[in-house]
């Protein structure tokens, strides 16, 4: 994997990985890529279990191009499962372009957006704009404010509300697993997964497991449940 950091030295990107469930965009990005940059090694899944394989038993590429709506994911889940699992830079290449979905997914911690029916000459400035260590936001959006934060400590009492089974199962939002995961390694059904999910969203005060899953990544929450309670 190559060394990527913010405000470092530019990079020079060799290899990277698509992650989109359209063949023929695959194809045409593909050549794309090795068109207007140093990338000549690129590799393509359809779905993100088969792009978090490739990272885990491989070494990850210099670049990963994500869409969000894939077959086993939707939505930021997606962003923020990779974001979890490597440091290289990840762009989001979406159909869906406007300020308020590209401010998400830099905030939830991608590279950079380029919309789907950008040409090339957007594919080339945006990988230039990355190799300098910068974030790339395509001409004519602007990134959004993130929303007003809670304090620390009504943070921390939202996150004291959960009982000891629903912070295990937001951490285990946190490290990117599915419900059908979590359900196994915790021995419960996942209708009751489902249902505790839920009841963690409503507590916290959000509307995804994304949007929880970023709360609790902001406090460290372990201590909280540590205080004797029987899981519940």
């Amino acid at each position: 994997m190559l060394a990527y950091n913010e405000n470092s030295q530019p990079a020079q990107f060799r290899s990277a990985l698509i992650v989109d469930d359209h063949p023929l965009f695959c194809d045409a990005l593909c050549m794309t890529l090795q068109a207007v940059s140093s990338i000549r090694s690129v590799h393509t899944v359809n779905s993100l279990q088969d792009a978090l394989d490739i990272i885990i038993e491989h070494d990850s590429p210099d670049l990963i191009m994500l869409d969000l709506n894939l077959p086993d994911v939707q939505g930021l889940d997606g962003l923020l499962r990779l974001r979890n699992t490597t440091r290289s830079p990840i762009v989001v290449i979406s159909s869906m372009a406007d300020n308020k979905i590209i401010s998400s997914v830099i905030h939830t911690g991608a590279s950079g957006f380029i919309p789907k029916h950008s040409n090339r000459a957007i594919f080339q400035k945006a990988i230039e704009t990355l190799a300098q260590g910068q974030k790339f936001i395509p001409a004519g959006y602007e990134l959004l404010e993130n929303s007003p934060a809670l304090s620390e400590d009504e943070t921390v009492k939202r996150l004291a509300s959960l009982t000891n089974q629903q912070g295990r199962i937001l951490q285990l939002i946190c490290e990117g697993k599915l419900n059908k995961q979590i359900a196994f390694e915790l021995s419960i059904a996942e209708t009751t997964v489902k249902a505790h999910v839920t009841a963690i969203m409503r507590k916290l005060g959000v509307k995804s497991r994304t949007q929880a899953a970023l709360v609790a990544r902001k406090t460290s929450f372990e201590h909280v449940f540590d205080d004797g309670r029987e899981p519940s």
